[in-house]
């Protein structure tokens, strides 16, 4: 994949396609214009064993902050609380981000810098019942030591990553857990060693859509690293069906293979999304 200086030293990749080329001229073309969306983990933040010691790579509050004043907006779209996310990014608060949104629960909750709070419906009652019966299912399936829970108010989450074998306690655990969702509602969203219990109709791509359309978005960038991002693929892909040019990113990782096959741009981790948004800032300061 090429790549070129942006006149103050840093390298702005070029898309290895040709739709992927046209989105990102488009965003070079009329910024004020350009949503930037990124997922929270494994994108900007390093995946870590316990998911409440992620935090975002150090660089990129400072690359935020240096491209959010020259776009449309900047959404952080991610499948935790919209308060955690914030919290464990180190959001709020910050000079050049005052028109940041973190759409947390793919998009059912809402903070907004400018306000500072959070905007979300009541939950989804599967959830309650799926966390009073998850426990015992566990000890049931028997998926070994270091499975455990994490509850996210409108999704409960199990990990695996943890575990003796953490493949085969995720695989031993889609059956029982997809029959738990199906009889409350739910439906369990596959991850990088977790399987999430979550309200049907929430996510990424629904959420990411209806962002870009509220702005009037005459082009948009989506940075993802895991499953749980492919429906915001999709939903850019849908926009440039509809003429609204579009630029994947992919936070590449050994552990997920099908969004580094459909990305415009692969880069190396959240070190990589990084350095891909600082270059697009200086690239904008050009």
């Amino acid at each position: 994949m090429g790549s070129h200086e942006t006149g103050t030293g840093t390298t702005l990749p070029t898309p290895a396609t040709s739709a992927g080329r046209a989105g990102l001229d488009a965003i070079l073309a009329r910024p004020g214009k350009a949503v930037i969306a990124l997922d929270f983990d494994g994108t900007l933040a390093p995946i870590v064993p316990d998911p409440e010691q992620a935090r975002a790579h150090p660089d990129a509050v400072p690359a935020l902050a240096a491209l959010a004043p020259k776009v449309a907006a900047v959404a952080v779209i991610t499948g935790r609380p919209a308060d955690v996310a914030v919290r464990h990014g180190g959001f709020a608060g910050v000079d050049g981000l005052e028109h940041l949104v973190v759409l947390g629960h793919y998009g059912a909750e809402r903070w907004d810098a400018v306000s500072g709070e959070v905007s979300a419906p009541a939950p989804h009652p599967g959830v309650a019942a799926v966390r009073e019966e998850l426990p015992g299912l566990l000890d049931r399936v028997g998926a070994g030591a270091g499975t455990w829970i994490e509850d996210k108010s409108r999704a409960i989450a199990v990990h695996t990553r943890r575990a003796t074998d953490p493949q085969a306690a995720f695989e031993a655990l889609r059956e029982p857990l997809s029959d738990l969702a199906t009889r409350h509602g739910l439906i369990v969203e596959p991850g990088r060693m977790v399987l999430e219990l979550r309200p049907p109709g929430m996510d990424k791509g629904v959420a990411l859509l209806e962002y870009v359309r509220e702005l009037g978005a005459e082009s948009v960038l989506y940075a993802g690293d895991d499953l749980g991002d492919l429906p915001a693929y999709a939903a850019v892909d849908q926009l440039r069906s509809d003429g609204t040019p579009g630029l994947l990113v992919c936070s590449g990782s050994d552990e997920v293979t099908e969004l580094r096959q459909r990305a415009d741009v692969v880069v190396d981790g959240p070190e990589g999304v990084v350095a891909l948004l600082a270059g697009l800032a200086a690239r904008l300061e050009a």
